[in-house]
């Protein structure tokens, strides 16, 4: 008897078991984009070619259950805003001012001495508080109407499939590690059984069945206790929990964090407010405001000396400009606005609080989308490896 090669045969099971478990997390995330002959020779990650499904369930589970953003904008402080961008708000006056009467009263603005436009300049910067409050309290009202958060994450996930990936291979790392580990000690179980079975029979067929069995059935216990149990279950001393259950509190903390600084960022949600498919509304509440700002500056004497429609004119061009301005100028408030907001910890807490279904959630989809072309593959493989076993025992 050829002891060397019995002996090989569990650790040979193992590696199988190992091997198919890390083609098969790779095959989830890679490669992002297709590689092959489409649409039916080559492979893309699972993740990526779902990306669209995946991101919309991942922005129901943050839309629906984790985030509120009438209160995220509640903690918002205008003072502390106004504080935040004063010079560069200023400023942003200064020249807004400057070149909306030069382009729209140019004979008469070349003519005032330099003292009578400073003093326009320094009347419209010092409403420039009142003008951050009356925005900040028309947005408060309005945020629905002028933010469609859906969109924006949906946008942000799809368009961006390696940041969709990370999302959730960063979440699920010890669980990806865990599937692996768990092929090594599945496969070397059944590679006794497998060897004893073999040492009986010596039938050709054994070593590659078994080897297929051991790539199927390890795949599919391997996802299967990532999840279930979903509640902890008291065994004799031990207690029994899935493991992406288990880790709740760790997967809470980082999921908060990633969506914090990757997707619900500061940058990210004023492109999705300038240009997203509700700016228009920001548009009207930005003029509105800017109007009222120049009308408590000028009065009724403005409407009287400059004419009404001269007025529109110049209040029409200044939101312009300040809508132009407007990205510049509260980029000096992002570290503000993201530890004002907060979205991390509001993002953890109530993943704490989710149902356990709920919770999983967030990880499930990314496996039951075309699971079985894992478990298929990983059967595939362990098929190949022992019709190898079968070649060396027999050479």
């Amino acid at each position: 008897m050829d002891w060397p090669l019995y002996v090989a045969i569990p650790f040979v099971a193992a590696l199988i078991g190992y091997v198919t478990k890390r083609v098969a997390i790779e095959m989830m995330f890679r490669p992002i984009d297709f590689v092959g002959i489409k649409p039916f020779f080559g492979w893309q990650g699972v993740v990526p070619r779902h990306g669209g499904r995946m991101a919309a369930i991942a922005t129901d589970l943050l839309t629906a259950n984790l985030l509120d953003f009438d209160e995220i904008f509640a903690r918002i402080e205008p003072d502390r805003i106004t504080r935040e961008i004063e010079q560069p708000l200023l400023r942003a006056i200064d020249e807004i001012t400057r070149d909306v009467l030069a382009e729209t009263h140019p004979a008469l603005w070349e003519a005032l001495p330099a003292m009578a436009k400073e003093l326009i300049v320094k009347q419209l910067q010092a409403g420039s508080p009142r003008l951050v409050r009356l925005l900040m309290t028309d947005l408060s009202g309005h945020l629905a109407d002028v933010l469609d958060l859906k969109h924006m994450t949906v946008q942000n996930l799809t368009r961006d499939r390696a940041l969709l990936v990370r999302l959730i291979r960063e979440t699920s790392r010890p669980e990806m590690s865990f599937i692996a580990r768990c092929g090594i000690y599945f496969g070397f179980v059944l590679g006794l059984v497998q060897a004893a079975v073999w040492a009986i029979t010596k039938n050709p067929w054994v070593l590659p069945a078994f080897g297929g069995c051991i790539g199927l059935f390890t795949d599919w216990l391997a996802i299967k206790l990532i999840f279930v149990p979903r509640e902890p279950v008291r065994l004799a001393r031990f207690t029994v929990q899935g493991k992406f259950q288990r880790r709740r509190a760790e997967v809470a903390r980082q999921y908060g964090e990633l969506i914090a600084h990757e997707v619900l960022t500061v940058p990210n949600l004023l492109t999705a407010i300038l240009r997203g498919p509700r700016s228009d509304r920001l548009v009207a509440l930005v003029r509105r405001a800017v109007a009222r700002a120049i009308d408590e500056q000028t009065g009724r004497v403005g409407t009287l000396t400059i004419g009404a429609a001269r007025l529109a004119e110049i209040k029409e061009a200044a939101a312009t400009r300040a809508l132009a301005r407007l990205p510049e100028t509260l980029r000096h408030a992002e570290g503000y606005l993201t530890e004002a907001m907060d979205v991390a910890n509001m993002v953890e807490e109530r993943m704490l609080a989710l149902a356990p279904r709920e919770y999983e959630g967030l990880l499930r989809p990314a496996f039951r989308q075309e699971e079985w072309k894992l478990i298929a593959v990983g059967g595939l493989i362990g098929f190949l490896v022992g019709e190898l076993q079968v070649f060396l025992m027999l050479h």
